[in-house]
């Protein structure tokens, strides 16, 4: 199995790992590892070529100790993708050992399909991208804004992995493949992050296929309408200024979020999948 037969979630996903994963292609799987972030699942994970079923279980447990598990201790999850669409599959002896089904819609975004959004409910916004670097540096108040919602990890494990995950975010905004961009709300000087999300490219030409990466709204701003206005405007960014052929969004099918991003003009046309077992550590009881 080649990063190239992956399908357009999956594969957008290799523009970050791009940065420092390690993958190894097999001829039922693709194995990533990214021994600088071992918390971070979509990095250090399998992709498998085919479904799995029930009775691979134990194999699939046994294959992702060899691949990565033991290369890399930390890592104590268990994730795996599946390079095929979604076609109901529950798995009751997956989930019965304590693995979560996922399952995610495939968006995209082309030229000439993006519609304008109400005006927020909220003044005044402003949206821009972050500073990376320097005196006014806005990455911590990007990940403190990201760890309002730890979507049931352990608070200070899910911090540690954001703040890492940033540091290959910068590696490929210095090398012009990613953007972050931030919604403020308030007069300048004491407007408040109130909503971010980032933008890849896997290149620069013709060709180009953008990738939204993690839109987020801090709990208090939500329903104001400053999603609707981000991911306008970062989306039109992909569009004219990066002049990519389309723009790839991977979202959950059962949160309100997607209606938006139906009404800017994303359309699904795939749902991908994948069962993840969290650490031990990274549970929240």
């Amino acid at each position: 199995m080649r990063v190239a037969d992956l399908r357009p979630g999956w594969r957008t996903d290799f523009t970050l790992h791009a940065v420092s994963a390690q993958v190894d292609e097999r001829d039922d799987c693709i194995v990533v590892r990214t021994p600088g972030n071992p918390g971070f699942y979509w990095g250090n994970c399998l992709l498998l070529a085919e479904p799995p079923r029930d009775d691979t279980l134990a194999a699939w447990l046994a294959r992702f100790q060899a691949e990565i598990a033991s290369r890399q201790p930390a890592s104590r999850h268990v994730a795996l993708g599946v390079n095929t669409p979604y076609a109901g599959e529950q798995l009751p002896a997956w989930q019965a050992a304590g693995f979560k089904l996922h399952v995610n819609a495939v968006m995209r975004l082309r030229p000439g399909g993006l519609a304008e959004p109400p005006a927020p409910k909220v003044m005044p916004v402003t949206v821009r991208p972050i500073e990376w670097r320097g005196p006014g540096a806005e990455i911590e108040a990007v990940v403190d804004l990201q760890c309002a919602d730890t979507h049931g990890f352990e608070p200070l494990g899910y911090r540690a992995y954001r703040r890492r995950i940033f540091e290959h975010y910068a590696v490929l905004h210095q090398r012009g493949q990613c953007e972050w961009f931030g919604v403020w709300v308030g007069e300048p000087g004491q407007a408040v992050l109130a909503a971010d999300c980032g933008l890849l490219r896997d290149h620069a030409g013709p060709g180009a296929t953008g990738r939204f990466q993690r839109v987020a709204t801090h709990p208090a701003w939500r329903r104001r309408g400053l999603c609707s206005a981000l991911v306008h405007h970062v989306s039109r960014h992909a569009l004219q200024a990066w002049q990519v052929d389309e723009v790839v969004m991977v979202a959950d099918p059962d949160d309100v979020a997607i209606g938006i991003y139906r009404g800017l003009g994303y359309a699904e046309f795939e749902r991908e999948w994948c069962l993840e077992r969290r650490a031990p550590e990274d549970r929240v009881t």
